[in-house]
Parts: C-alpha cells; sequence; structure tokens
C-alpha cells in the first residue's frame, strides 16, 4: 500500500512524504527512511519503495524539496548540508524518522536509512547520529565515518565521479570495526540501480559518470540490501 502522508517538521513546517507499507503484514514491521536522489519525487523512487515493501519493510520518502517552489535551489541546499553535514535538510529527516518510528504499522526499534547519489550521501550521515540499525547508501559522495552502524553500499566501476569513493568507505569501516559490505559493479555506472527520467536520462550515460538503469546489477544489489536487511535489521 502506498500513499501520500504528512509529518511536521521541528519548526512547526508541515511537510509532505510518501509511505509505502507491505499489504500482508502482519504485526509491526521494520522501517527504511528512504532519500531520493537529486531529481526528487519520481516514480522511479516510488517503484524502490515497494519493492522494499514487498521484501516485508515500510519505507517513508519525506520531500525534501517540498519547501521551496525552485529546485535547482533546494538541490543546492540539500548537497551544501551533505558536505557540512548539518542543515536544515537533516532535521526534516529525522522528523520523518520519528513520524515512521510513531506509526503503529512500523516497529520503531527497527528503522534503517537507504538514500541514492545525495540521498546516499545523507544515508551515510545518518549512519553516524546512532538513531539507525543500518544504512544502505547508493553511490554516495564521500563522508568522513567516525561511527557508524552497519553499511550495505553499492557503487558503479564505471562512474569515473565517484572513483575511489567505494575503497574509501571500505578502509573508514573496516578501521571502525562495523560490518559492512561495499561492493563495486564493474559494469555499471552511476545511477544504475534506477531509470533517470526526461532528458537526463538520455544524456547522463554519455558523461563521465556514465549514469544508467544496469539491471543485471541492479537486480544483484537489490538482493545483497535485502540480504543484509535481513541480518542487521529485521533481528
Amino acid at each position: 500500500m502506498q500513499h501520500e502522508i504528512e509529518f511536521t517538521a521541528g519548526d512547526g513546517v508541515t511537510l509532505p512524504g510518501v509511505l509505502t507499507t507491505p499489504d500482508d503484514a502482519t504485526g509491526p514491521v521494520p522501517g527504511l527512511v528512504m532519500i531520493y536522489e537529486a531529481f526528487g519525487m519520481t516514480d522511479e523512487m516510488r517503484r524502490v519503495a515497494r519493492d522494499l515493501a514487498d521484501d516485508g519493510y515500510a519505507v517513508l520518502i519525506p520531500d525534501l524539496f517540498a519547501r521551496g517552489p525552485v529546485r535547482p535551489i533546494c538541490v543546492a541546499s540539500a548537497i551544501r548540508t551533505t558536505i557540512r553535514g548539518t542543515g536544515r535538510e537533516l532535521d526534516d529527516i529525522e522528523a520523518a524518522r520519528r513520524r515512521l518510528a510513531d506509526d503503529p504499522a512500523v516497529d520503531g526499534e527497527r528503522i534503517g536509512a537507504i538514500g541514492f547519489c545525495m540521498g546516499g550521501s545523507f544515508a551515510l550521515l545518518l549512519a553516524k547520529t546512532g538513531l539507525y540499525k543500518v544504512s544502505a547508501p547508493f553511490y554516495s559522495m564521500p563522508v568522513e565515518m567516525d561511527r557508524a552502524c552497519p553499511v550495505v553500499a553499492s557503487f558503479g566501476g564505471r562512474d569515473l565521479a565517484n572513483r575511489g569513493f567505494a575503497e574509501r568507505l571500505t578502509t573508514d569501516l573496516e578501521a571502525l570495526g562495523v560490518a559492512h559490505d561495499v561492493q563495486i559493479y564493474p559494469e555499471a555506472g552511476h545511477s544504475f540501480y534506477t531509470r533517470t527520467p526526461g532528458l537526463m536520462g538520455r544524456v547522463l550515460p554519455y558523461t563521465p559518470i556514465r549514469g544508467e538503469y544496469h539491471e543485471a546489477s541492479a537486480a544483484d544489489a537489490h538482493r545483497r540490501i535485502v540480504a543484509f536487511f535481513r541480518e542487521h535489521l529485521d533481528a
């Protein structure tokens, strides 16, 4: 089941989101806060949420771009927050997490984070808060990891812009002694897990990030993250 919701941010502003829950759940289920990529609340993000709900997770996507009418300004603000490690977007994500944890259909003690590109960087920042049991970043920018929950991360080997990020993340997580599964897919580029909409979807494959959907890599990444969730989130 997928429907529009609203939740209250820390400053009192009402923000929209999309909540997707399993159709056949018989009790409280683990939850995931999903942070979308720079394209915002697309049909692909909704599809990913439905796929994860089919695996037994309640997924809340907060609409971080809903505060402003100009999308590029919202994107720039969100990226600035990922770089600084602090900002309004993180406050809004925390409000979304509380909304998800308070849902009677969700086990508030079993909440994870998942994100894509810009959202992947947010997922790594959330991994450091102590509020999440697991984090699943996809093709994120680097984040200094001085603490973390278990992390399952996925990168494209043909993504020149993110070259070296997977290795750096692996080194950080190994130094922390944190459970992790960091995978590089050699045949995939950036945004390999979803289909990029519109003109950008036609242009990105010819840029240095080689951004296009790669079905085999996406399928394996889905298998890996669900297996990781089963071990570190469901338990």
